[in-house]
């Protein structure tokens, strides 16, 4: 992947500390960004050990897009105390792994890091905030997660755990109980949905910051987080780690959204699908053009077990000059890997019953190939099947501190989006215009989209992805949009999808065609 590198310190602006001990009144006070000095030093001294606990073998800095820089240690930065007429922040919501830089993530992971040093000494840092918890799927533990983040906190949950129950059983849209939920009732809103797109739906009707529990097979970028502070905890870095993802690449959520992260990572992510579950053709495409990342045929006989019944696909950012030594009849060999990171089959999903018998099993056994010795084995779980109980033992099983991992990262999420945390550096910039479109006779092709069950409330709103070749995306799943003409609402004429007239035409009066009929049907003519 050919990214800048960051030039960003991973630095964080604190003005959360823990609790003081009870004062003599037996209330517990909050220290605060007032007392800056002396708070400053000891988040320096914090932050310098945390980079040499987790950073390289000098204890520098993560670096850039793709690769360690060193630029300095990783310190805290001073804390900020804003002033009483400073204004405040745009609301920011969590939706994509996207919606974060990988400086403003490394920070998070610094605050997560204090966090996790003691759970119960943060309670006054949202004392009064409310978080509304609505789940329309059945979830354990990222549910059980943020409602335990947000009480260690100090704030309150309101939680709809089960959909059926409520006013959406009676037909109530999304977009109504979001508008209802935001506000007075909650100050933040965590939701799941089966639809992709729903969270970000969400955000156009809610008040408050809205965080992405997963929706539908899109993205869950709160797990991706949880998934990479692990690897940052347990390998010490995120940058260039080799990581091999088994199991249902098709279907899980969590391995999209981790994938694009690692991708921007620079990772080198070893694909090993269970057959007939490989990565879709969208996300393939996005890591290449969005992140650079490559994939080619592997050459996964190093990974023993693991990939015995399963066509390896390697994905890596090295350049083409670099690719071009490997043909169809020499795969890219995986000579090592940090990280398994397995998934269950996810039926729920599937269109049609598949047999589980033949699903894929890791165990001990599995990782006995030279390759995977010093491996850490992840999952997001539930597991059924998929990793034996005897990796329970295993030192190298990870998934268990995995989960526990979810409540101080998810701690950090909470107190930033709340105004309580600020991160240094540069946010990340909008993937790309958003726009909407003045006729809606322009579906999304994903027949999971959220477009297609709130179509009253969802109005056709697409992503302009490049000029030259005309490529659009729905804006709400990010599905790419199949179209051959585009449209001119000015002059109500049609263009052809690679002419050099379809690129004169604005964001906001473009009409996407199927064809000329679908155009004289919408009365357009030709220029």
């Amino acid at each position: 992947m050919s990214t800048a590198p960051d030039p960003e310190a991973p630095t964080s602006v604190d003005p959360v500390q823990p609790d003081a001990e009870p004062s003599r009144s037996g209330t517990r006070a909050t220290k605060r960004g007032s007392a800056s000095k002396r708070s400053g030093g000891e988040g320096r001294k914090r932050g310098g050990k945390a980079a040499a606990d987790r950073g390289d073998e000098h204890g520098n800095q993560r670096g850039g897009e793709q690769g360690d820089d060193h630029n300095g240690p990783a310190v805290p930065a001073e804390p900020k105390a804003a002033g009483k007429d400073a204004r405040p922040a745009p609301r920011r919501d969590l939706i994509s792994i996207d919606d974060l830089s990988l400086a403003e993530i490394r920070g998070l992971f610094h605050h997560a890091d204090r966090f996790a040093k003691d759970l119960r000494q943060w309670s006054g840092v949202l004392p009064g905030r409310i978080a509304a918890s609505l789940f329309y799927e059945p979830s354990t533990r990222t549910r059980l997660s943020f409602e335990s983040a947000m009480l260690r906190l100090g704030g309150g949950v309101i939680t709809a755990a089960d959909m059926k129950t409520s006013s959406a059983q009676k037909g109530e849209s999304l977009a109504d109980t979001v508008r209802v939920v935001s506000g007075a009732y909650s100050d933040i809103m965590v939701l799941r949905h089966p639809s992709e797109g729903a969270a970000r739906l969400a955000t156009h009707f809610s008040e408050v910051p809205v965080i992405n529990a997963g929706d539908g097979s899109h993205e869950h970028p709160t797990q991706t987080l949880c998934d990479l502070y692990t690897l940052w905890v347990e390998r010490g870095r995120l940058d260039g780690l080799e990581v091999a993802l088994a199991g249902d690449l098709r279907h899980s959520r969590t391995i999209h959204s981790f994938i694009y992260a690692l991708a921007r990572f620079g990772a080198n992510i070893v694909c090993v699908p269970h057959h007939g579950l490989e990565l879709p053709d969208y996300v393939v495409k996005r890591l290449r053009e969005s992140y650079g990342a490559e994939p080619v045929r592997a050459d996964a006989s190093r990974l023993g077990a693991l990939a015995e019944a399963s066509d390896a696909v390697y994905i890596t950012p090295q350049k083409p000059h670099q690719l071009s030594l490997f043909t169809d009849s020499a795969a890219l060999p995986v000579k090592h890997v940090d990280a398994v990171y397995m998934t269950r089959m996810q039926t729920e999903r599937h269109l049609e019953a598949k047999d589980e018998s033949a699903y894929m099993r890791l165990g001990p056994q599995a990782l006995q190939a030279d390759s995977l010795r010093d491996a850490v084995v992840m999952h997001p779980l539930p597991r059924r099947d998929e990793i034996s109980a005897d990796m329970d033992s295993d030192p190298r099983g990870v998934y268990f501190k995995q989960a526990s991992r979810g409540v101080p990262v998810r701690m950090a999420i909470l107190a930033w989006l709340l105004g309580e945390l600020e991160l240094a550096g540069e946010p990340a910039p909008p993937p790309s215009v958003l726009f909407e479109v003045p006729l809606g006779d322009n579906p999304c092709p994903n027949p999971t989209c959220i477009s297609r069950t709130e179509d009253r409330h969802a109005r056709p709103r697409y992503r302009l992805l490049s000029r030259h070749p005309l490529r659009a995306a729905c804006g709400y799943c990010d599905q790419e949009l199949s179209f051959g003409l585009v449209g001119s609402m000015g002059d109500r004429h049609w263009h052809r999808r690679e002419g050099p007239g379809a690129r004169r035409v604005e964001p906001g009066s473009m009409v996407f065609l199927r064809d000329e009929s679908h155009a004289e049907s919408l009365g357009f003519t030709a220029e």
